[in-house]
């Protein structure tokens, strides 16, 4: 297995477009570093008049939040979080951030790991597909290797590339953010907003739980892309499909869960553990168990069918 994974990993950065592909996220990651940098230039430091600019943004959130209506559920729950953050902050006289630092810049980037995904379902679309398209399945297959084994291989070598990956975008950001805006000056307590209250949390673990949590639907939608790979053998869907949903399942989810109570049993509704974490379960009366059984449904179903797939189907011309 080891030498199946190592043939595989060897695979994978024999092409030029895995170069290419951490070239780019190095390059995505140095230009909102860049970006950053200059909002932040340009902000005003928090005054002694914090406490009265609190107390208008929170009248302004109020009116969005009414305008926001029932059709927007992740907007109105924003605007809640907004809200009762910034009251938080006024009753315990705690002023926001004074300054950016570090932890700022690695917090604001937790959101990369959706193009980290994009990255990674290409390479997971086109492990399998490719042998097929290539025609080096069957030498593949000559091979005394069972079925499974190389299947096997082919995803623990993806799932080893996505934590490559993950890996390149963390610590890159944490060292870029360290150059560029220094360790802060802040107390580093996380202000979360869980089940409608308002708590503290050490910035650190909320920093590695933002990181894992957000991980996990990156993770999952990298087993369907390799799963329709090894079912369909087409790269090109398997790419657009998982693409399309990693873009847009969240949103779709969102507005199915506004309306109806079943939206809760769909692979995006429980993927994204943070509302557990730091803000309100997408749909009354989910927990966080129901969210992991769920997602332990969803990837045997994804594994059952491209094991069975790619293990029993003939290889044809």
């Amino acid at each position: 297995m080891l030498n199946l994974i190592k043939n595989e990993w060897i695979k994978i950065f024999k092409q030029v477009s895995t170069y290419i592909m951490i070239g780019f996220l190095l390059l995505v990651i140095f230009g909102a570093g860049g970006i950053t940098k200059y909002v932040v230039s340009k902000e005003k430091p928090v005054n002694d008049n914090w406490k009265q600019e609190l107390v208008k943004q929170n009248e302004q959130k109020k009116a969005q939040l009414e305008e926001a209506g029932v059709a927007a559920p992740s907007l109105k729950e924003f605007y809640s979080k907004e809200i009762a953050i910034n009251e938080y902050r006024i009753e315990h006289n705690m002023p926001p951030e004074n300054s950016y630092s570090v932890w700022s810049f690695i917090t604001e980037s937790s959101s990369l790991t959706s193009f980290v995904g994009l990255l990674v379902i290409i390479v997971a679309s086109g492990i399998v597909a490719h042998e097929f398209s290539w025609g080096t399945i069957k030498i593949l297959l000559i091979k005394s290797y069972k079925r499974w084994k190389i299947l096997l291989a082919k995803y623990l070598t993806t799932i080893l590339y996505l934590v490559t990956m993950l890996a390149i975008l963390f610590v890159t950001v944490s060292i870029l953010g360290l150059i560029l805006f220094g360790k802060g000056t802040g107390d580093n307590v996380h202000l979360a907003y869980v089940n409608g209250i308002v708590v503290e949390q050490n910035l650190l673990l909320y920093l590695i739980k933002t990181y894992l949590l957000n991980s996990l639907s990156v993770f999952l939608l990298t087993t369907m892309a390799f799963m329709i790979s090894a079912v369909f053998r087409n790269s090109g869907l398997a790419i657009g499909i998982s693409i399309f949903l990693l873009l847009m399942g969240g949103t779709i989810t969102n507005l199915l869960a506004a309306k109806f109570d079943w939206a809760k049993y769909s692979l995006f509704a429980n993927t994204n553990l943070m509302q557990y974490v730091d803000g309100m379960p997408l749909v009354e009366g989910m927990t966080l168990s129901f969210s992991i059984i769920m997602i332990i449904v969803y990837f045997v179903i994804f594994h059952a069918m491209a094991f069975v797939f790619f293990t029993k189907r003939d290889i044809a011309n």
